[in-house]
């Protein structure tokens, strides 16, 4: 599983018109899940999410997460971060979970940073969506669960 974490001042997701998710201070989220990710993956992500410090502290260093800020997230699933484009122009995403598996395991990330009491918003899984977000800092973080456990 893949994450791009973007600390933000606002973000929102819309689909065919429609605002679906919104938040204020927070991460906006960009998550791919592979073939190979199992709950373990999603669970990992959650736990690394929910617990990430890289919002300032009084003395403006990365020292605080979503929970000492009262942070929200927007989680977008995002297929391409497992795009391949070593050969040639066009990326393969041979890696990247099937439709049904993905949406499982990532409706269980949500979940997962839900129970950690966190406010969790996000987009529709396979759908054409316009993300806006402001980065703070600019602040963008890369996960990847297969490099932490």
């Amino acid at each position: 599983m893949r994450a791009v974490v973007q600390r933000v001042t606002h973000a929102n997701v819309i689909v065919e018109g429609k605002t679906e998710g919104a938040i204020e201070n927070g991460f906006m989220v960009l998550l791919g899940v592979s073939k190979e990710d199992t709950d373990k993956d999603a669970e990992f992500m959650a736990s690394k999410i929910s617990g990430l410090r890289i919002f300032d502290d009084s003395q403006d260093q990365l020292n605080l997460s979503l929970a000492d800020v009262g942070g929200e997230v927007l989680l977008i699933s995002q297929f391409t971060l497992y795009g391949d484009a070593r050969k040639g122009r066009r990326p393969s995403f041979v890696h990247a979970a099937a439709g049904e598996e993905a949406d499982r395991l990532y409706q269980l990330v949500a979940t997962k940073i839900r129970e950690q009491g966190i406010r969790v918003e996000t987009g529709v899984f396979g759908a054409i969506m316009e993300v806006n977000l402001c980065n703070h800092g600019p602040v963008t973080i890369l996960l990847d669960s297969k490099r932490g456990f």
